[in-house]
């Protein structure tokens, strides 16, 4: 445990300090509340003669309420609706309600009790300082739903968890504009990406209703750009035919090639065998000896990192569960970072610890000789500073296994050799140009190292295909090259990386988490499965990247799209900055998703008739309706006309309007066969691929069996479990008797039972009565369904 330190006394002071009033730390989740504690003194007490409190949030306490609680009552159904032809949503009716998480009301009460709690006077936001302004927007959350309006707000700006930028960004408190949360730079963002983010929900109903096969393809600005970019590049990966040219040239005995590019080449190989007669071997002149040198990479970011760990087996889902593990006892710094450098207070804090990492990771303190900071690595600004070892050094590499295992291994070693290579020296070679004296067209160049400087600590540089520890030779003879295209790389995680950096297009935490969502492997084993399980778009095997073939429907509906457009995505980035820095606002910025839906629609009605034919699959028969006014509310409704199998006629059609029962014996089971129920039009609730409960209206089952009578009276099924009931048995179960006779039940055995015909939460149904007391409350109920 960290000891106090000089100007912080021990928790109990603030109640000392009479009518000063307290501040409260708002911090993002319990772990780092923790921190926040050793680094004041406690969860309450005093700081610097600054009276506190520690509370903590639970991450997101809230989360926006589904679309159709989002809009006037009238345009509800429209909104629930995946009829193309009733997008896009009106973006301008949406009230952006919020609804508690989970449990989190509990988590959300405590803070408004605490925040309005007499004698505060200042409340802080201490949440992460996420690139994505994801930190502020579930600080924000929780103050707007519960009305907290503090006499003061304000915003700690820290680096990481350590104890001296806790102390430094405790002291440092910046006042929040306008006393608003709403002001605050990194909520506009934040809340501009969310509402944004929340619309394009629409573009996943488009590409599952134009790919027409009862699938639901997840659709977002983040996954169509991974899907596209993939799909793009597995084509050409697919595509690639090798083609073999013929081409004279010169090679010396260290092998170094020397090329004439203004020399034709052959179809085949005994032509340029006849073309090589007009060559002879010949001396090579060195034409240049150049010194040239390479500085250390730029530090890891999360995507960088997770892309190395990849083809070592290790999933980006694991690792980011890992990092945060590994951050929040400090021995990583902070994730989410945008930085790939660090400030010159974070190297100054760092150089102490350089002889314990060196150790901990073998690399040999020889090599870092460059103490001081390089302006490549080390930079003023920033926020979080590059990801790299924490403050707290691990005792041993067997204590990082042992609390996180060899994942925290493989992550330790990446990021603490990432961090020492800049300690060492720039990688120096000998950069050698020469031709071949009696052909002088014919060039050639090599790499001849001379100083392997931060190479020796990490493997984190493109390779140089020209290096060759020999040099140039000194005698060149001709050869036949065969020139033969390279192979279009096949997409990995570290290759899909690369291109969403060079677009611009999210953060390296945002696209390691969408990459981890996309390609986490399906639990099927889960009561109602979610889209990404049941309809997985992407593969991952030890960072070597693949479309299942439900990415393939949805990487094939993309292209000419907004969604898909990697500009587009990448304007949309730019404009959440604008936001942020006042240039436009969150309402401009959403507007656009309206037109993009427009757009996609037409344009994945296109593509989908081509993907069907190419994929060879059969478009989904559309879903037939009826509509009508519906007697019982006189509201003008539309419903399946099919349900469970069965087509209902235009006179049960009437009759459902009417708000009249209707029963069939045609309702087909799942696991085959048919059964007999009766029912009315009403709203009801399903479970959607979301997992959550969605309303609907249609045909809802009132009972199973036979409808009742103009009496209202209920008559028994016809047969039950294998057994078909006499006309005696009817009677008798209709006057609520007792019928003894042998059934079969769903394991395949039968066996004999007694059963009786009774009412059931509001339904009728056989209950099977397995006691000997017939009076007793039966056993076992088994559903005719």
């Amino acid at each position: 445990m960290l000891g106090l330190v000089a100007g912080r006394s021990e928790p109990g002071r603030a109640e000392e300090s009479g009518s000063r009033m307290t501040v409260l730390v708002v911090c993002e989740k319990p772990s780092a509340a923790k921190h926040f504690a050793e680094a004041l003194g406690g969860m309450s007490g005093t700081f610097e003669g600054t009276p506190y409190q520690v509370t903590a949030l639970r991450g997101h306490l809230y989360e926006f309420a589904d679309p159709a609680d989002q809009v006037p009552p009238g345009m509800r159904e429209r909104v629930r609706s995946w009829d193309l032809s009733l997008l896009p949503w009106d973006e301008t009716q949406f009230a952006w309600k919020r609804v508690v998480r989970g449990d989190a009301a509990s988590v959300a009460k405590d803070l408004k009790a605490k925040a309005t709690a007499p004698g505060i006077d200042e409340v802080v936001c201490a949440t992460d300082l996420d690139p994505s302004g994801e930190g502020a927007l579930l600080f924000a959350e929780p103050l707007l739903e519960c009305g907290i309006r503090p006499k003061r707000l304000t915003r700690m700006y820290f680096t990481d968890e350590a104890v001296p930028s806790i102390q430094k960004a405790f002291r440092e408190r910046k006042p929040v504009p306008g006393n608003d949360v709403t002001q605050l730079d990194e909520y506009r963002k934040a809340i501009t990406r969310a509402r944004f983010d929340f619309l394009t929900q629409q573009h996943t109903r488009i590409a599952s209703e134009c790919a027409g096969q009862r699938t639901t393809l997840r659709q977002g600005r983040l996954k169509s750009a991974m899907l596209l970019l993939v799909g793009d590049q597995l084509a050409a990966y697919d595509g690639y035919v090798r083609t073999v040219k013929y081409q004279d040239r010169f090679r010396d005995e260290n092998g170094v090639l020397y090329t004439d590019p203004d020399q034709p080449q052959f179809a085949t190989q005994a032509e340029a065998d006849v073309a090589l007669a007009k060559f002879r071997a010949s001396p090579v002149v060195v034409d240049s000896k150049v010194m040239k040198s390479t500085p250390p990479p730029k530090l890891l970011d999360l995507a960088a990192l997770s892309s190395r760990l990849g083809p070592k087996g290790f999933r980006p889902a694991d690792v980011l569960k890992t990092y945060q593990a590994m951050y929040e006892a400090q021995a990583v710094s902070y994730p989410r970072t945008e930085d790939r450098t660090v400030t010159p207070a974070q190297f100054d804090e760092m150089l102490p610890l350089v002889e314990r990492i060196a150790g901990l990771v073998g690399v040999d303190t020889g090599f870092l000789t460059h103490r001081s900071p390089r302006s490549t690595h080390v930079k003023d600004g920033g926020a979080h500073g590059a990801n790299r070892p924490g403050p707290k050094v691990p005792a041993s590499m067997s204590a990082v296994e042992r609390d996180f295992g060899k994942l925290g291994v493989a992550i330790y070693a990446e990021l603490a050799r990432s961090f020492l290579a800049m300690l060492a020296e720039h990688y120096r070679y000998e950069a050698q140009s020469g031709h071949v004296q009696d052909f002088p067209s014919f060039r050639g160049k090599a790499a001849v190292p001379a100083e392997t400087g931060w190479k020796a600590v990490f493997s984190g540089g493109e390779e140089d295909e020209d290096e060759n520890p020999k040099g140039l030779g000194t005698r060149a003879q001709p050869c036949v090259f065969e020139v033969v295209p390279k192979r279009p790389e096949h997409p990995t995680m570290a290759w899909l990386m690369k291109q969403l950096e060079k677009w611009d297009v999210g953060t390296g935490a945002t696209r390691t988490s969408t990459y981890a969502e996309l390609t986490k492997e399906p639990d099927l084993r889960k009561a109602h499965p979610s889209a990404s399980d049941r309809y997985p778009l992407m593969v991952d095997t030890k960072g070597r990247t693949t479309l299942t073939e439900f990415g393939e429907q949805a990487y094939r509906l993309l292209p000419g799209t907004r969604i898909g457009d990697l500009e587009a995505t990448a304007h949309v980035y730019q404009q959440m900055r604008d936001v942020a820095e006042g240039r436009t606002t969150t309402e401009a910025v959403v507007a656009e998703v309206a037109e993009w839906v427009r757009h996609d629609i037409e344009k994945m009605r296109e593509n989908a008739v081509r993907m069907q034919e190419e994929l060879g699959l059969r478009a989904k028969a559309p879903s037939e309706k009826c509509e009508g006014e519906f007697a019982p509310t006189g509201a003008s409704v539309s419903f399946s006309r099919t349900w469970a199998g069965h087509r209902f006629t235009d006179v049960e059609c009437e009759a459902l309007l009417a708000g009249k029962t209707v029963a069939a014996k045609d309702f087909a089971k799942k696991a085959g066969g048919t059964f007999e129920a009766y029912g009315k039009l009403d709203k009801g609730s399903f479970k959607g691929s979301d997992g959550k409960a969605h309303d609907t209206f249609g045909f809802q089952v009132v009972g199973f069996g036979p409808a009742p009578d103009a009496n209202g009276k209920v008559p028994p099924p016809s047969s039950w479990c294998g057994h078909e009931f006499t006309p005696d048995e009817r009677d008798r179960l209709a006057d609520g008797e007792a019928v003894t006779a042998r059934f079969t039940w769903k394991s395949g055995k039968s066996s004999e039972a007694t059963v009786r015909f009774l009412e059931e939460d509001g339904r009728y149904r056989i209950v099977p009565q397995f006691d000997s007391d017939l009076t007793a409350t039966p056993s076992r109920h088994l559903s005719r369904k």
